[in-house]
């Protein structure tokens, strides 16, 4: 077996640990509106997502693949350049996953590749539409999910204004199972294209793939496969840390506004999707989470936590491409056996710690809302009624179908007034 064949076969294997990882570090986006709001539990909630994550398989073509694949021109996606794209993505997903902040995979692996890609080749070395074609999905992507939440959530305000809550409730209960499936397939089906497009990209440059008509990249059925089952087996483990960011720490969530977020990012992955943007379901799924936010008065919207993950999502492309540069430079400007130790220990430490980290992490116990339920009063079409401060509304307030301001809602939580 020659030196290439094995080097190969190693950074299909880098690929899909990147591709694990995306699926563990993403998997709030399918999973935190249906744990928030106490529609599945922890554990079911990534089996439910896993499972629709693979059945993408059978659905969602292989556009975002393309895209992805030809970020770098096929005389610079050498071997180097692809492991120091995915080592560069890995770390960076890594580093916001122990951190908290649901920030784009995606981004970061179209930042690795253009690290890499500039370091091996300059300006030369970049595909401009596969680049361009991103960087405006990170604008794109996030207003698409806001508006449409937003959207959604006062359609279904209008529609319910005079249903019975609690029949209300259980509806939607139903319908979010079906909403998170459909933001599960639409995950699956944009973000597992990203590994494939590299695995592919890698097999054309190395030989043992042909590219197809006008330097498209064909997409074999084996690699189809284990990249759908690596996303979902990461989806599967469960970013627990970034489930309560996702689902508590932007606005409060009930079914209805549970349902009208997840509908709404389902609608923006599949377009972006059809039109072969490896758009982030980060950034449209806590776009869509804020737009259901901003249209009740009772579940206001926490901007500092929003701030936070804006910010995150900025540096996320440019952080990652530095990262790789690093990276590229020593495997390529080290003597090879010097290069060779130094990425199998830098390599060896990143393991170590996503090894160390998974052990310390929340588990699917700690996010349980269950556990720390509380009754509070509801109003057709809108949810649970609650104030900035989490104080449920009045039986008198509900009645008259107005939303509590702080005040008053303190002042009836001390004279016990408050429906629990």
């Amino acid at each position: 077996m020659d030196v290439t064949l094995l080097a190969t076969i190693g950074l299909i294997a880098l690929a899909l640990l990147f591709d694990y990882t995306n699926g563990f570090h993403d998997s709030a986006n399918s999973i935190a509106t249906v744990v928030a709001t106490r529609v599945l539990k922890p554990r079911w909630a990534v089996l439910w997502a896993a499972g629709w994550n693979f059945v993408a398989f059978f659905f969602v073509g292989t556009a975002v693949a393309d895209t992805i694949g030809q970020t770098v021109h096929s005389r610079y996606f050498g071997l180097a350049v692809v492991f120091a794209a995915l080592l560069g993505a890995l770390t960076w997903n890594f580093a916001s996953w122990h951190l908290g902040l649901p920030t784009s995979s995606s981004h970061a692996l179209v930042g690795g590749l253009v690290g890499a890609g500039l370091t091996a080749g300059g300006l030369g070395a970049i595909k401009p539409e596969s680049v361009e074609k991103t960087a405006l999905f990170i604008l794109v992507s996030p207003i698409a999910g806001l508006v449409l939440g937003g959207t959604v959530m006062l359609a279904l305000r209008g529609l319910l204004r005079r249903a019975e809550v609690e029949p209300t409730e259980r509806r939607f209960r139903f319908l979010q199972l079906l909403s998170s499936a459909a933001v599960s397939v639409a995950h699956g089906g944009n973000d597992a294209q990203k590994t494939m497009g590299v695995i592919a990209a890698l097999l054309v440059a190395t030989g043992h793939l042909a590219a197809g008509p006008g330097g498209s990249l064909p997409i074999p059925t084996w690699v189809a496969i284990v990249a759908y089952l690596a996303i979902a087996a990461g989806t599967l483990s469960g970013g627990w840390r970034i489930v309560r960011t996702m689902g508590e720490g932007i606005t409060k969530l009930r079914p209805v506004s549970g349902f009208a977020s997840e509908t709404a990012a389902a609608v923006s992955i599949f377009g972006s999707t059809a039109l072969g943007a490896p758009v982030s379901t980060t950034h449209t799924v806590a776009g869509s989470i804020t737009g259901v936010g901003t249209t009740k008065r009772g579940a206001p919207v926490n901007w500092t936590v929003l701030g936070r993950l804006a910010i995150a999502w900025i540096v996320t492309m440019p952080a990652a491409a530095a990262v790789v540069c690093v990276v590229y430079l020593i495997s390529t400007k080290l003597p090879p056996p010097a290069a060779v130790a130094v990425m199998a220990v830098l390599l060896v430490v990143l393991l170590g710690a996503l090894v160390v980290a998974l052990r310390r992490a929340p588990r699917a116990h700690d996010v349980d809302p269950g556990r720390r339920e509380v009754r509070m009063g509801l109003r057709p079409g809108a949810g649970s009624v609650i104030d900035a401060r989490g104080v449920p509304a009045s039986r008198e307030v509900i009645e008259r179908g107005g939303d509590l301001d702080g005040a008053e809602a303190a002042a009836r939580a001390e004279s016990g007034s408050v429906t629990w």
